[in-house]
């Protein structure tokens, strides 16, 4: 059993969760992530390890509250434990050795490109991240992102920070020079809209992809992607790929596989915790879930 030691929500449907987790938290390392079981009998959850603490036994899960597994998981409360967390899973991220690195997160994708850019920046290499969200209240994690290099901020309606999209903001950090990666984790069309947009200029863009995952040992073959024309399993060879080799017309008919059953789902369920908009006769509308990246919450 896992202990929950803190509980914050980080935007209106965004929470974090700080698990005990001793072993995990002495072996992780940027862009791996754990499967999380809140019970026996619950569905397994893929989510990625924002942050680690060793001394304190502790890491950090940032989640999305976008179906019943999810928000159940975000309703539990501190001192709450959590059945299982298997992990760490995936292969660490290929840190860039020195120059500079821009680092793109779209809505709860920011919480993976965080111990990226942390990561990064220990090892002397210059970030700059640009993060996104709807608006002021969508946008998380922008002070834990100060800490490693210059932060651009996006939001859609202007709210807050620049207008627009993190692409344009991209685009003109870009026109700057001196780029010598990208790493981008958001919704499948943020990640494709980067990787075309770096793709003329050769530039290498690592993109983290979460295809739907049962066990995170390759042998379901659920998080199955096609990269350069090959199947690979995300679970054990990603979750991070090259964005110019993935297929992404095809993994955003994958995430789309269960999405009936999904809404039915969130639709029986009560959340009481997070107040989500009703429909008539008061049950929860149903949501379509963005690509999760690190989506359900990874």
């Amino acid at each position: 059993m896992h202990r929950i030691v803190d509980r914050a929500q980080l935007s209106p449907n965004v929470f974090r969760i700080v698990v005990e987790a001793p072993r995990i938290a002495r072996t992780r390392r940027p862009g791996q992530f754990v499967i999380v079981r809140r019970a026996p009998g619950a569905e397994r959850i893929p989510l990625t390890i924002a942050d680690a603490d060793p001394e304190s036994g502790t890491i950090t899960l940032v989640v999305q509250a976008i179906g019943k597994s999810t928000h159940e998981l975000v309703e539990m409360a501190v001192g709450d434990a959590i059945a299982d967390v298997l992990g760490p899973l995936g292969r660490p991220t290929e840190l860039l050795e020195a120059g500079r690195a821009v680092c793109v997160g779209g809505g709860v994708g920011t919480a993976v490109i965080l111990p990226i850019a942390r990561a990064l920046a220990e090892r002397g290499v210059r970030v700059t991240s640009i993060i996104g969200g709807r608006s002021r209240e969508w946008v998380i994690l922008e002070a834990e992102l100060q800490t490693a290099g210059e932060v651009v901020t996006c939001t859609d309606d202007g709210s807050y920070g620049r207008p627009g999209f993190v692409t344009e903001a991209l685009r003109d950090v870009l026109a700057e020079g001196g780029v010598d990666a990208v790493y981008a984790v958001g919704p499948v069309p943020m990640m494709r809209a980067v990787a075309e947009m770096t793709r003329p200029l050769g530039l290498r863009t690592i993109v983290s992809v979460n295809p739907i995952m049962i066990d995170g040992t390759g042998m379901c073959g659920g998080c199955r992607v096609t990269v350069a024309g090959q199947t690979r399993y995300a679970c054990v060879e990603g979750p991070e790929f090259d964005g110019h080799a993935i297929d992404f017309a095809e993994l955003a008919d994958r995430l789309t596989t269960y999405r009936p059953f999904e809404q039915a789902a969130l639709a029986r369920h009560q959340p009481c915790k997070i107040g989500l908009p009703t429909a008539p006769g008061g049950a929860p509308t149903p949501t379509t879930p963005a690509a999760p990246t690190a989506a359900s919450g990874r």
